[in-house]
């Protein structure tokens, strides 16, 4: 018998109907003989919805209070599933993030999971019955509610994976899988049958919202498969889990775009020790997160630093670079949020020279010019004009035969 824990994201459960639906797929699960851990994300854009009926009440939207509210759409929804489990007679539970003993720090609406306890969902386990768990949320370590953030259901389902020694974590979303490219960007993008943890990694980071970032972290540190599956299908999906040595990978793998984030550059900073050090502290300090970060030649003993934030966190960069400003003698903060990043990811481009060649004259042979790049063993990342990034991830796509 395996014990497998399966995802559903919001569409999956967007209304009774598919509450219903995914209530006979755990039914026909269990009925294969596997012991079943459900987690479930708000109903279709409850999330949404809730963010703006705050945004409409309040101006100051204190996070303890945010995360009490947010996380009332996963308690919804899985209360409702449970009901659909029992008109089909599957004994089912439903437990809060702090009832199956999630606990988080005390970073309110990013918290990060640091235990699993799980004691009460062995013992519903045991009992025969299926937990239903609420993602997206925990307990702090102060005793109040977090949770934890875009994309934390997905790691609420890996965490509890890890924790009660799964054999799987099956994400089902509207996505039938990883593609080679987003196929509403690239109608001949094909389904990836398997990923390597690394690959997801890199695809996750660089755009790609088929599985959280954070939560194919914990699976690679934890090993536990995730199979990414489509909710209205039993056709097999894609598998992201540890790369096979046997086999030879692809060169490239994917090609992702992403125009949630922004650019913050910072003019004529002295070109002293101490000077990055202290603004990219007062960044971290504030819980900005930075992803690129390029440094000009000085000129003058003077430099520019040019970094991407997410767009939600452009307010507070800015914030703190001008607060430093004249501290660090700097001559002014610059802002743009037209940009975008179109990436290539492959595990086979760590043995094969030539893949930046081939991206940056297939960007070159369109016009379409780079602003700042980005590379790790297995990606190259370019910053682009947004209104040429769809026309970039087409391209790219062409050139490495992905669509082959």
């Amino acid at each position: 018998m395996s014990l497998v824990v399966q995802k559903f994201g919001g569409t999956s459960v967007g209304d009774p109907e598919r509450l219903r639906a995914v209530a006979d797929h755990v039914a026909r699960t269990r009925r294969r003989g596997d012991q079943v851990v459900v987690v479930v994300s708000a109903m279709g854009k409850e999330t949404d919805e809730l963010i703006r009926l705050a945004e409409q009440t309040s101006s100051t939207l204190p996070g303890r209070e945010m995360d009490m509210l947010l996380s009332a759409g996963e308690r919804k929804a899985m209360a409702l599933l449970c009901m659909a489990l029992h008109d089909l007679g599957v004994p089912a539970d439903s437990f809060t993030g702090s009832q199956a003993g999630i606990i988080t720090d005390t970073f309110h609406t990013r918290a990060r999971i640091l235990e699993v306890k799980g004691d009460r969902l062995r013992e519903c386990l045991a009992a025969g019955k299926v937990p239903v768990v609420a993602g997206f949320q925990g307990v702090s370590t102060g005793n109040d509610i977090t949770t934890l953030g875009r994309g934390g259901s997905d790691t609420t389902a890996v965490a509890l994976a890890a924790a009660l020694g799964a054999d799987a974590c099956e994400k089902y979303s509207d996505v039938p899988g990883v593609f080679t490219a987003d196929p509403r960007v690239v109608p001949d993008a094909k389904r990836l049958a398997q990923v390597s943890f690394e690959e997801m990694l890199e695809i996750a980071a660089t755009g790609s919202g088929v599985v959280a970032f954070r939560a194919v972290e914990f699976a690679r540190n934890h090993g536990v498969p995730i199979h990414v599956r489509s909710s209205f299908s039993w056709e097999p999906g894609t598998w992201v889990r540890e790369e096979d040595p046997s086999m030879e990978q692809p060169i490239i793998s994917a090609v992702t775009h992403d125009t949630s984030e922004a650019k913050v550059t910072v003019v004529r900073v002295p070109d002293k020790p101490g000077i990055a050090a202290r603004l990219f502290r007062s960044l971290a300090d504030e819980n900005v997160n930075l992803d690129m970060i390029v440094q000009n030649v000085s000129q003058d003993g003077t430099t520019d630093i040019s970094f991407t934030v997410p767009k939600a966190d452009l307010e507070v960069a800015v914030g703190v670079c001008r607060s430093h400003a004249a501290e660090i003698s700097a001559a002014d903060v610059l802002t743009d949020d037209a940009i975008a990043k179109v990436s290539v990811v492959g595990a086979g481009m760590k043995t094969h020279p030539g893949v930046s060649a081939e991206m940056f004259e297939t960007l070159a042979d369109r016009g379409i010019n780079i602003e700042m790049i980005s590379t790790s063993p297995i990606r190259i990342t370019c910053v682009v004009r947004a209104e040429q990034v769809e026309e970039a991830v087409q391209a790219l796509h062409q050139t490495f035969r992905l669509g082959d």
